[in-house]
């Protein structure tokens, strides 16, 4: 029987939101994140991260790079409190009127956010239930992509959720649930769904 699972964007959610990550040493956990991975993990969640990253695309780095960056993000989230991912989904790909300049990265997919890309590959390759599961992100195309996937969406305050709350970036968005971090919108996923 499919299960939900808790699809986790990245930059702002997990690690600290510094724009383009060129070294691996930038790449930083939020307090308190690996923590709440954890919870997830105990408590039977299919944890999966789903992340825009558009620097190949952009010819910023390399795609091994963002490799590089997820390995870390992994042994970080580990040595911090053993939590784990149990799979990642990005996707690397920028059409070119919104600066993709690499041509294999450089046009449009049903992977970028908000398309429901990158979810519905994980539903398939995991046997995974949209309708039951939740997309956290702290941008409203986060937000939006769970609406098209037919998830429960949690916009967290970290990262820019603050930013998209006073309409200052992106657009104005209605998620399920506010949460100041990703250890409150877990406590909320932990307190209202079930993973099973």
């Amino acid at each position: 029987m499919p299960r939900p699972a808790v699809f986790l964007d990245r930059d702002g959610v997990l690690n600290q939101e510094v724009g383009y990550i060129h070294r691996l040493e930038d790449l930083q956990l939020i307090p308190g994140v690996a923590q709440a991975v954890r919870r997830l993990n105990d408590a039977g969640w299919f944890c999966c991260l789903a992340s825009n990253q558009s620097g190949p695309a952009r010819d910023y780095y390399s795609i091994d790079h963002v490799h590089a960056l997820h390995h870390r993000l992994q042994e970080l989230l580990a040595a911090s409190a053993g939590a784990v991912l149990d799979a990642v989904y990005f996707c690397p790909d920028l059409s070119r009127p919104e600066g993709g300049v690499v041509a294999d990265y450089a046009g449009w997919t049903t992977w970028r956010k908000p398309n429901t890309g990158m979810l519905v590959a994980a539903a398939w390759d995991h046997d995974l239930d949209l309708s039951r599961s939740v997309m956290v992100g702290d941008k409203a195309t986060d937000i939006d992509l769970a609406r098209n996937a037919g998830c429960y969406g949690i916009l967290v305050q970290t990262g820019f959720g603050d930013r998209v709350l006073e309409g200052s970036y992106q657009h104005a968005s209605q998620p399920d649930y506010i949460a100041e971090d990703l250890a409150a919108a877990v406590e909320w996923i932990c307190t209202h769904l079930a993973p099973r």
